[in-house]
């Protein structure tokens, strides 16, 4: 067998992220739980829509619209298919399912109608929170939307009511690309400010073995950060952490435009 190529038949150099089942019954082995979360996003019949996947990645979500029957669906991304060989399992598994996906790469604060066109769906997955800008992110996603935007994120504060957003200036989610978590109130209000008069938020998921997995590792994150905390906030900062490693999750949330 060569040594380019994995027990499975895939490429050894791609660094898949996404499950995507290909036509021999293979499963490309990404971490992310593809499947279970098209399930999650709630979508309506796409047939004969027209979809935006916005940071496509590996483009398992693409191919899932084009495979509900779409007729015209573009994957897009930049973070991922600006690395060096960021873009092989978007490319791979497209030539492997024989999809007609179109893909562009443009960067989210750059979509416009006139750049990339306009579409019944937009799927916007895992990206809000990346943002340094996330309601200008999200007025970027309702220019180019007929009808509905799609958009699942991680969630924090859950236990405040009103809308607000914890802000990430530091390593604290380990990964330097986080920057916000906003409450499911806000990403409600930010929605409705954007244009989309009817907000349909779906229930976060419940806490898991794996969310409990990786408390340790928070905890280890918050004696750093306490350790730099003033000894008069620090009850309070213990206070929220606690409740954010514990309420702190995924939300999808159903922007339409009627």
């Amino acid at each position: 067998m060569s040594a380019h190529v994995t027990s499975s038949g895939l490429p050894a150099h791609i660094n898949w992220w996404h499950q995507i089942e290909l036509p021999d019954g293979s499963v490309t082995p990404g971490k992310d739980r593809s499947a279970e979360k098209l399930l999650s996003l709630h979508l309506p019949d796409l047939t004969g829509k027209t979809v935006l996947d916005v940071g496509a990645h590996d483009g398992y979500f693409s191919f899932a619209a084009e495979r509900a029957g779409a007729s015209r669906v573009i994957a897009l991304d930049t973070f991922v298919w600006r690395r060096p060989g960021g873009k092989d399992a978007f490319e791979y598994a497209r030539r492997a399912l024989g999809s007609s996906v179109e893909d562009v790469e443009v960067e989210v604060l750059d979509v416009t109608p006139e750049i990339v066109g306009e579409f019944d769906v937009v799927l916007f997955l895992g990206v809000l929170y990346h943002m340094r800008h996330p309601l200008l992110a999200l007025e970027r996603m309702a220019s180019v939307t007929r009808e509905l935007l799609v958009v699942e994120t991680l969630v924090d504060m859950t236990f405040f009511p009103s809308p607000a957003a914890a802000f990430y200036p530091w390593n604290m989610l380990r990964d330097e690309t986080n920057w916000w978590g906003p409450n499911r109130a806000a990403v409600v209000g930010m929605l409705h400010s954007v244009g989309f008069p009817r907000v349909v938020p779906y229930p976060v998921k419940r806490l898991r073995t794996a969310r409990l997995a990786g408390l340790p590792a928070r905890a280890r994150t918050a004696t750093t950060l306490l350790s730099s905390t003033s000894s008069g906030s620090r009850q309070r900062f213990l206070r929220d952490l606690a409740k954010s490693a514990f309420t702190q999750n995924r939300l999808v949330a159903h922007g339409w435009r009627q």
